[in-house]
């Protein structure tokens, strides 16, 4: 599905108003902070669960610089997607802004149902704002898409990194 472009949604929805776009770039300041940035690298870059088991595991291993990261970014993106749930937040603005959130929610998507019998309210706000609409969840098929391309090719280098130092330790 392709997106609308913005001049057409425009003129079926209420207006943003600069209150919605002041929230926004209070948003994009946190995720400039110097810990948040690194918060979001490990969850984007370092962190690649192939299981529930992965994620409980990090979240259970309090107090770890990792286990940080992992609440850091997630509420992040739970209190974000909640200003949009209870209307405290344009929508469609916070859609057009939001495309990381849908990066973290499409890595831990496979795992959630085994996930939440231990932790029942992980990235349910988070999830709720992603598959709110077609668009949403279009942009979420896309993702997981990616993320699958790029832990396959994250796969392939550490395979041949492995070929190349075998036998050295």
């Amino acid at each position: 599905m392709s997106r609308q472009r913005p001049e057409k949604r425009l003129l079926s929805l209420p207006a943003a108003t600069t209150g919605d776009a002041q929230v926004i770039l209070y948003l994009y300041e946190l995720r400039r902070e110097r810990a948040m940035r690194e918060a979001r690298h490990f969850i984007s870059a370092d962190f690649w669960p192939e299981s529930a088991e992965d994620v409980l595991r990090l979240a259970r291993s309090y107090p770890s610089r990792e286990n940080t990261w992992l609440r850091q970014v997630t509420s992040y993106w739970e209190m974000a997607a909640s200003l949009v749930l209870r209307g405290a937040l344009h929508e469609e603005l916070f859609f057009d802004c939001s495309g990381e959130m849908y990066c973290v929610f499409a890595k831990f998507k496979p795992y959630l149902a085994d996930i939440r019998k231990k932790l029942p309210y992980f990235l349910l706000n988070v999830e709720a704002a992603a598959v709110r609409n077609a668009e949403g969840r279009a942009r979420l098929q896309r993702l997981e898409a990616r993320l699958a391309r790029r832990k396959q090719k994250l796969a392939q280098r550490r395979a041949a990194v492995a070929e190349t130092s075998a036998g050295y330790t």
